[in-house]
């Protein structure tokens, strides 16, 4: 059955949901098999460590991109209505929220994506930090942390349309992009044979990377068949986090979207993963400075993610792989951030890079 005899018998706000339930669930499934984690990976590379974490984030990262640019391409995807480009952004606002972002992922030991990942499987701890972020990013969205959100961004903005679109300002087209995604391709596999990534470590993150591309996909081919106009989005965070929160505390009547559909998906998709090999543990805090921690973390995160306009997956991933330039400085915000922090507060040693497990 083809997309526009679904939307024709579901309706687009059923259809919408539908598909991101789906593609969510294929999202937690191939995250939680690959322990995919923007933490880890910049815990990894600012220690010089050679665990296979960076190379199970490059695999997601390489794919995502290089997928996304491979569909535009072909004609099959054109990002220039999406809100990443097609709006006016802020780079104080990716800079500092970015920033922010990076260091509450150390400290809650996990970016929103793993947070949820890990909940599904049992971690209470990521159950207790997703809520605390999820009303963050509601109270940076619309409640008493909305003025500062807003005097934040005001600080440096960008327009819309060309500016924000470095592929536009580069000149390199999606030819140059898809070279750059193939490079970082290349690079992972060279380092997962070197380092005996598994099956799982590598064929996960190419699903994570995978599941971004269908959802550039899937949310423009909707949006060309709709009647009603409907956001070009990909995976995020940030976001859908604080829909879910409103949906549950105050919405009951609002319309289906993307964004309703995917965090059950991720949430689905890790626990079966779990359950299937046998992963489900119920963990909780160890101690009152520990709980304190992962609570600080959760706040910053919430108010980065909601102040960059994505978290490590929505900037990261969805948003670096259509090379919007406010996406880029929150990555590079993130990176930087997240391994000063790691250095300032729990690099020892001869340390290595605590399991996702333990997170």
């Amino acid at each position: 059955m083809g997309l526009d005899l679904l939307l024709e018998r579901w309706g687009e706000d059923r259809v919408l949901a539908g598909g991101a339930l789906l593609i969510g669930m294929v999202f937690g499934f191939m995250a939680q098999r690959s322990r995919f984690c923007l933490r880890s990976a910049v815990i990894e590379f600012a220690r010089n460590l050679l665990g296979g974490r960076l190379t199970v984030w490059l695999f997601a990262f390489a794919t995502a991109v290089g997928g996304t640019q491979l569909l535009a391409s072909l004609g099959w995807f054109d990002a220039g209505n999406a809100r990443q480009i097609a709006a006016r952004g802020s780079l104080s606002g990716a800079a500092v929220g970015g920033a922010l972002f990076g260091i509450g992922m150390i400290l809650a030991r996990g970016c929103a994506s793993r947070l949820l990942v890990l909940a599904a499987q049992g971690n209470l701890r990521s159950v207790v930090s997703g809520l605390i972020f999820a009303v963050t990013a509601q109270s940076a969205l619309t409640g008493a942390l909305s003025p500062l959100r807003e005097w934040i961004s005001a600080g440096w903005t960008i327009e819309g349309g060309g500016a924000r679109d470095l592929i536009a300002r580069t000149g390199i087209g999606h030819g140059g992009a898809m070279l750059f995604a193939a490079f970082w391709l290349l690079a992972a596999v060279v380092w997962a044979r070197r380092q005996k990534v598994s099956f799982w470590g590598w064929a996960g993150a190419v699903g994570v990377g995978l599941s971004v591309v269908a959802g550039w996909w899937f949310t423009y081919a909707v949006s060309r068949l709709a009647f009603d106009a409907h956001p070009i989005q990909s995976l995020s965070f940030t976001g859908p986090s604080a829909e879910i929160l409103s949906r549950v505390l105050f919405v009951t009547d609002k319309p289906l979207s993307f964004d309703a559909g995917l965090m059950p998906g991720v949430f689905l998709g890790s626990f079966l993963s779990a359950a299937l090999f046998r992963e489900l543990k119920l963990e909780g805090f160890e101690s009152g400075p520990g709980m304190r921690r992962y609570i600080v973390g959760a706040v910053l995160m919430g108010f980065g993610g909601m102040l960059a306009g994505g978290c490590a997956v929505g900037a990261g991933l969805s948003g670096a792989a259509v090379f919007t330039a406010t996406a880029w400085v929150t990555l590079g915000a993130m990176w930087a951030a997240a391994a000063l922090t790691d250095r300032l507060l729990d690099h020892h040693p001869g340390d290595t890079v605590q399991e996702p497990s333990g997170q």
